[in-house]
This record gives structure tokens, sequence and C-alpha cells, in this order.
């Protein structure tokens, strides 16, 4: 299969995972939202067809659950995560075709710098939205949102997505000869 097709097909379907995970981890709601469902198949559409598959996988997931679904909110909620998930995307995407993903430190590497990133960008997005309704968003905001109330998520991506890229990334590679 040519790596186009194949970058295509995969992103579609990092992008319906996106869009039907978080129904899965709703039925938590205690912490369905902590776990932050609509990161796991950017960040993986990033480590898998790279960043310029997963920078419109990233954007149009969550604009694209708010108007199907209704959740996330569509502004500033969804608008502050499609700038989130496509810099997530383009972190994963361009540091794991920069440096490989062939160690479990280099997986490390991207997946936590891309976590940093998008939840700077997300901070920033929040800034600018918020205050165009005349808001702030202050830095105890932006530390309960991206941070204290993710933490469940940041340890499940932290736990699941090295496994999952180690695990598929060598079945792909398998496939691929």
């Amino acid at each position: 299969m040519k790596a186009s097709t194949r970058n295509l097909t995969f992103s579609a379907m990092f992008l319906a995972i996106g869009l039907v995970l978080p129904f899965i981890t709703g039925q938590i709601p205690q912490i369905g939202k902590m776990l932050c469902p609509m990161h796991i198949p950017i960040l993986l559409c990033g480590f898998f067809c790279g960043w310029k598959y997963a920078v419109p996988v990233g954007l149009v997931c969550p604009l694209l659950r708010s108007v199907l679904f209704g959740m996330p909110v569509l502004y500033p909620s969804a608008v502050g995560m499609a700038f989130e998930l496509m810099a997530y995307g383009l972190i994963s995407g361009i540091l794991s075709e920069k440096i490989g993903k062939d160690k479990i430190w280099k997986i490390y590497v991207t997946l936590i710098t891309a976590m940093l990133g998008g939840r700077i960008v997300w901070g920033l997005a929040q800034i600018v939205l918020l205050g165009l309704k005349g808001d702030s968003f202050t830095v105890s905001a932006f530390l309960a949102g991206g941070f204290i109330n993710a933490f469940p998520g940041i340890i499940l991506q932290l736990v699941l997505i090295p496994v999952l890229v180690r695990v598929f990334d060598k079945r792909i590679r398998k496939a691929g000869d």
C-alpha cells in the first residue's frame, strides 16, 4: 500500500476514534473528561502518519465533535482544543520523523514534548479566546485545566501511547514488507 494511502486511511481511523472515544470514557463521569480521550488518537496520528496528516485531524476533531454531538462546547472549549490538538499532531509528527521511534526513550521525548507544547498552545488560545469575551485566563486556571484536572489523562497517555507505538509500529513495518 502506498504511504499516502496508508496515512490517509489511518488519519480517518484516528479521527473516527477521536470522535467515538469520548463516548466510552464519558460513561465514567467522575474521570471521563479528565482522561483526555481525544488527545490519544491525535498523538498516535502524529507518530504514525506524520505532521501533515495529524495537524488537520487535530484541528478538525474537536470542532467536528462539537458540531455533531454538542460536546465539547464549541466556544471557547472546542476552538481552544482544536489549537491544542493541532499542536499535538504537529509536534509528535515532526519529532517522531526527526528523532525516530525505534527506542522507547525517543517515544517519551516526543510524547512529553508534544504534551507540554500542546498544553502551552491551549493556554495561549484560552487567553485569546476568553479575552475576546472580556474574560481572563489566569495562571491557576491554566495549571488546573492543563495539568491538575488532566492528571489521569496525562498518566494514561504516558503509559498507553508508548506501548501502542511500539506494538503497532512493528506490525505496520512488518505488513509493509
